[in-house]
């Protein structure tokens, strides 16, 4: 029976074990610290067989004494404590809520500073001044949520004079900081996109918003379609799911220029996947949006902004606006009331030639006054028709036309067409309401093309 090593033997072999670690240590190089294993115990060495091991020679005094030192014997590798541990992973990537939580909190500063300011378009004309929106830098993009929260305030509104100073005031606000800005503003507070011979539609149908809609807010379906019922307003549902949703990393904040420019990418989206593409369109501005824009974003998807103005109030605005605006409005010194005069020329303008960016574009380049003579009869986008106005009885007529001469005529069934000629001998024919429908009389095109 083997006897265990005697308290001579385990000093030694603690001497030996030490010496060898001090001469690997030297060879090896410094390598990243990492959590130390278990250490041997002296006693393991009693599993092995006492008449393997060689009869050590004995110590000298030196060795002893460098044998028993504790801070050699007993000493262990240097372990890593947890608190470096964690510092370490955050040095190499930062956790995502982290991220989330500062890009938030920057995007909740700027709706707070908006929401300050716009109340101040509520000011008559002549006492607002543009330069005291501060919440973007001049030549930055116009932020979405600035049009959001105008037409949020209009929604409340009734009068026509107070809700024709809101948009003034907005559009003076735009060409004061972002002029090139103006004309996606225009096309999105009329809820179009383009001018209405272009033919550019969205073509996106409510059950595509409403999938949108769920996959974005990480809601049922079933649940969207009840909500919808209950309120009837898709762009009220928008804004309930999306103001009980958190995110972990926020998206860039939504300008006019991006959700314009998707829109338009959204009507020219064909072919196989189109509705599948229009809907992840659809859902990646909606992850983007914040506040109320989620309500104006679907309202806008679905052409039913519902907050009561339409078009003659924005043309009368856009004309107020260019006459706050000095460097587009010095008017004529035989014009007695400039802002009613600006919103006539605007309105008879855009008559004779409803396209926005024609407009604005001469508005910027020749001033409000020069609109008539630079904004004429083009071929190739139709003139908006005279429209009549229905009359109960021919008595409420003879009344209106008194001591007037007038003339009657039958009112025959049928369609109402203009035909331009092009000056490339091409023939475009339009509806009443500017669509093009040329592909739709062949027969009528060929005739004139004769």
């Amino acid at each position: 029976m083997s006897k265990p090593p005697s308290a001579f033997d385990a000093i030694m072999s603690g001497a030996r074990a030490a010496a060898k670690k001090e001469s690997q240590s030297k060879s090896r190089e410094p390598k990243p610290p990492s959590i130390s294993k278990k250490r041997k115990s002296p006693q393991s060495t009693s599993s092995q067989n006492p008449k393997n091991l060689k009869s050590p020679s004995p110590p000298t005094t030196a060795e002893l004494e460098q044998a028993i030192k504790p801070e050699e014997t007993v000493k262990p590798e240097k372990t890593v404590k947890p608190e470096e541990t964690v510092e370490l992973k955050e040095a190499v990537k930062p956790e995502p809520w982290k991220v989330g939580f500062l890009s938030s909190s920057s995007s909740n500063v700027k709706t707070v500073e908006l929401k300050k300011q716009v109340p101040q378009l509520k000011k008559k004309p002549s006492s607002f001044d543009p330069a005291s929106v501060t919440a973007w830098e001049k030549g930055q993009p116009v932020p979405f949520l600035f049009l959001a929260l105008a037409f949020d305030m209009i929604s409340q509104e009734s009068g026509r004079i107070v809700i024709t100073d809101i948009v003034c005031n907005v559009l003076r606000t735009v060409m004061h900081l972002t002029p090139e800005d103006l004309v996606p503003v225009v096309y999105l507070s009329v809820n179009s996109i383009a001018p209405a011979h272009e033919g550019l539609e969205l073509g996106i149908g409510e059950s595509i918003i409403s999938k949108a809609l769920a996959e974005a807010y990480g809601r049922n379906e079933g649940w969207i379609k009840t909500q919808y019922q209950k309120k009837g307003d898709l762009g009220l549902v928008a804004k309930e799911s999306r103001s009980s949703q958190r995110m972990m990393r926020k998206p860039e904040a939504l300008t006019i220029r991006k959700v314009f420019n998707t829109f338009r990418l959204i009507a020219k989206e064909s072919g196989k996947d189109s509705q599948d593409k229009k809907k992840s369109h659809v859902k990646a501005l909606l992850v983007a949006a914040t506040d109320c824009e989620p309500q104006y974003l679907i309202r806008l998807l679905q052409a039913k902004l519902r907050i009561g103005y339409g078009e003659q109030t924005l043309l009368a605005a856009l004309g107020q606006a260019a006459v706050y605006t000095e460097e587009h409005s010095k008017p004529p010194p035989d014009i007695q009331s400039p802002l009613d005069e600006a919103s006539e020329i605007v309105k008879q303008v855009y008559s004779v030639l409803p396209d926005y960016d024609k407009i604005i574009s001469a508005l910027f380049a020749e001033g409000l006054w020069m609109l008539p003579k630079n904004c004429k009869f083009t071929p190739g986008v139709p003139i908006k028709p005279m429209l009549s106005k229905a009359a109960k009885g021919v008595s409420e007529i003879l009344n209106k036309f008194q001591d007037v001469e007038f003339t009657c005529e039958y009112k025959y069934d049928g369609e109402r067409a203009q035909i331009h000629y092009l000056e490339s001998g091409s023939v475009e024919i339009y509806s009443r309401q500017s669509e093009r429908n040329t592909e739709k009389f062949p027969d009528v095109a060929a005739a004139v093309s004769r």
